[in-house]
């Protein structure tokens, strides 16, 4: 009979490095479908594919608990035949995606701008820290926490904090209705104003994407919008948004469906044209993080809009770092190398991955590592700092 267990089996790794002498490096991977992103990769691997498995799924309490290991696929397919979805719509940049990739990297997909980001859908989680401690945040219900919400600060640590086991997730009921709008002929001014004006109204927009598509001929400027919600609202709705793209000067239709779903799941993944053709092997893929409301940014650069104006993806060499950092925090935001690609590879992220953190928080994010891991087991570098 085989007795071996997964989680056993990380805890000794993890007490062993924390007693040597010498400590290792540790990085956390599951599927290895981001290793792209981040600043350093340094580190042995600890691989977290073998804690596979759905714990818990009732589809009436919403929730389900999952080992971290587990791909994600495999629990969107259970959720799917219980009409239940994760409504931030987590990217899945190729096969294998595990759950503890998605909670670790924090990264979310088109509908986040109204749905909510990864954090807001997390209600527990389990982790061993660098000291070989198997820790207990948040539970499986909804009001869980009173107090600072740990589980959540593991969103966007990737795995910098230590290694995730489980997790439990809020789900929620497929939406009735669906339809997606796509206008064409509305400059990014015009698409921004748009979404702006329609953002003070009780719509059920729960998506959208602008972009320049040059590879057309002649080229042209697309707006997609996806709208989610009950019948009713989208048979008012409808209409009134196709008036309103049309009094801007564009020209709009309804999609097909299936058609639509395909494009935004390759939104989300990255595999529309805008990802796959870079300008130039010397240009790397920006995204800018900025208040909804922020206008058109004055970059010469190749860029989609995402989340209502809050999300913006730019193909931009790597020595244009402190350009897109200086528009970015003059619109209240932030740039991050999010990919390198071409002539540049590794070498781009010399110019730094991420921006400068402020003192206060740089300390903030210091202290917490600290914390979690006092031995820097999992110091791989990949936020740009070490513990």
């Amino acid at each position: 009979m085989d007795l071996f267990d997964p989680i056993d089996a990380l805890l000794e790794r993890i007490r062993v490095a924390a007693s040597a002498p010498r400590k290792p490096v540790l990085r956390v991977r599951g599927s290895g479908s981001k290793d792209f992103h981040g600043a350093d990769l340094q580190g042995e691997v600890l691989d977290t594919r073998a804690l596979s498995g759905i714990i818990n799924y009732e589809p009436s309490e919403l929730v389900v608990t999952v080992l971290a290991g587990t791909p994600l696929a495999d629990v969107q397919a259970a959720l799917a035949a219980a009409q239940q979805y994760f409504a931030f719509e987590p990217p899945h940049f190729g096969a294998g995606t595990t759950v503890g990739g998605m909670v670790a990297s924090g990264l979310s997909g088109p509908a986040r701008a109204t749905a909510g980001a990864v954090r807001d859908f997390v209600l527990g989680a389990r982790l061993v820290n660098g000291l070989g401690e198997h820790l207990t945040f948040g539970g499986q219900v909804i009001k869980n926490v009173a107090g600072y919400d740990l589980s959540r600060l593991l969103c966007g640590s990737w795995g910098t904090l230590g290694v995730i086991t489980e997790v439990s997730l809020k789900v929620l009921p497929v939406a009735p209705a669906e339809a997606t709008l796509r206008c064409t002929g509305l400059g990014q001014a015009a698409a921004l104003a748009l979404l702006h004006r329609w953002g003070a109204q009780p719509l059920p927009l729960n998506a959208s994407c602008w972009v320049h598509d040059d590879s057309a001929s002649p080229a042209v400027d697309s707006l997609y919008l996806r709208l989610r919600g009950a019948a009713a609202a989208l048979r008012a709705a409808i209409p009134r948004m196709l008036d309103d793209l049309h009094a801007a000067g564009g020209m709009a239709e309804q999609m097909d469906k299936a058609q639509a779903a395909l494009d935004w799941q390759a939104c989300a993944d990255q595999t529309l044209p805008f990802f796959t053709r870079p300008p130039s092997p010397q240009h790397a893929l920006w995204r800018l993080s900025l208040p909804q409301t922020a206008p058109v940014l004055d970059l010469p650069y190749p860029v989609m809009v995402e989340w209502q104006g809050a999300q913006r993806w730019l193909w931009a060499p790597a020595s244009a770092a402190a350009l897109m950092r200086q528009a970015a925090h003059a619109a209240g935001g932030h740039a991050t190398l999010f990919r390198t690609s071409g002539a540049g590879g590794e070498a781009d992220k010399s110019v730094g991955v991420f921006s400068p953190l402020p003192p206060v928080q740089r300390r903030i994010q210091t202290e917490l590592q600290r914390q979690f891991d006092p031995h820097g087991l999992f110091a791989t570098g990949r936020l740009g700092m070490s513990a």
